[in-house]
């Protein structure tokens, strides 16, 4: 099953659309919002279904969905927490601003709660009011819980998923090492994420949801060329049921709470940092790692950060080549 929210108010119109992203229904008769959905989901969700099952099966007409009318799943959430997942992208984004990295960051997860007051919409414009703050992407895949209890173990943690999702999360790297500095985590430094416009039940992904994974290649575009081709299921020192469960060890979850892989990032053959697409390797899922790639073989990094008028695109495909999620298509923008 694939959900979505058309923009409309705060809170977006629940909708459930088909697996081919094509066609949606209206969801308003069962939940008005997803939010709405998540609060009530044992009542609602055999309901949504049914809606599902009637699309498909062509029960129901449906009207076109376009992906560029959506706001994300949940365009604001009661929590956004975003965790560091591929360790590997965590050495290097480190390395590159010469900090250490404790070897407890290979068994204790790191995460961050972020801003969910407002999130942007998949085709929403990145609004950057400084060029010099160093605007970066971060392809991510992400999960929406239920209410998960404080405490909750892995395999408890990973039934209280609901929906996996696409995410951009927007960072400023130069304003970075200043809050860091500080001991007390970011904040101007994260600026508003996107999701992707569908969310989907992990059944509906079959085999590419297996193991609290999600299997595939999670393509990263800059400027219409291919900057990531990273497999989201290697490399991923912490599944999601262990990221859930850390984040739930000292206080119990709400529904509608998201939580983020963190950059989805893949090792070289050799065990290094890797290739960049265009010399034959999976690339990098943000210009932070390129740029350090860049700096371990050159001496500097030679890649700018994102500038005003600069494109993004986030995807990804199952076997037969259609989109899972919808894309999230997003260009750098002055701010008004």
């Amino acid at each position: 099953m694939r959900l979505a929210s058309l923009k409309a108010g705060r809170d977006g119109r629940l909708v459930v659309v088909s697996s081919d992203l094509t066609r949606y229904v209206d969801a308003g008769p069962i939940a008005p919002t997803l939010q709405a959905a998540l609060d009530d989901w044992s009542r609602c969700e055999p309901l949504l279904r049914e809606r599902a099952r009637a699309l498909e099966a062509g029960d129901v007409r449906g009207e076109p969905f376009d992906e560029a009318e959506c706001a994300s799943p949940l365009p604001r959430a009661y929590q956004w927490a975003d965790g560091s997942a591929y360790v590997n992208h965590v050495q290097l984004v480190r390395q590159a601003r010469g900090a250490d990295m404790p070897e407890s960051f290979w068994t204790d997860p790191l995460i961050y709660q972020g801003g969910s007051d407002g999130f942007l919409g998949p085709r929403d414009a990145i609004p950057l009011a400084d060029e010099a703050w160093g605007c970066d992407m971060e392809g991510e895949v992400a999960v929406i819980t239920g209410d998960v209890p404080m405490g909750a173990g892995r395999a408890e943690a990973l039934a209280t998923i609901r929906l996996v999702l696409l995410c951009n999360d927007v960072s400023l790297r130069k304003l970075i090492p200043g809050e860091l500095a500080k001991s007390f985590g970011f904040f101007q430094s994260k600026p508003a994420s996107a999701f992707s416009p569908a969310a989907v039940t992990p059944d509906a992904l079959g085999d590419a949801w297996a193991d609290g994974r999600l299997h595939g290649v999670l393509s990263v575009d800059l400027n219409g060329q291919p900057l990531g081709r990273a497999d989201a299921a290697v490399d991923m020192t912490f599944d999601f049921g262990t990221l859930i469960a850390h984040a739930a060890r000292t206080r119990a979850l709400a529904a509608g709470s998201i939580l983020g892989s963190g950059t989805v990032s893949n090792r070289g053959p050799d065990g290094g940092p890797g290739r960049a697409v265009a010399a034959g390797g999976v690339g990098y899922s943000c210009i932070a790692e390129l740029r350090t790639v860049e700096t371990l073989a050159l001496g500097e990094p030679r890649t700018p950060f994102l500038k005003h008028g600069d494109r993004v695109r986030i995807a990804m495909l199952d076997d037969s080549g259609r989109s899972l999620f919808g894309a999230i298509e997003q260009t750098v923008s002055p701010c008004p």
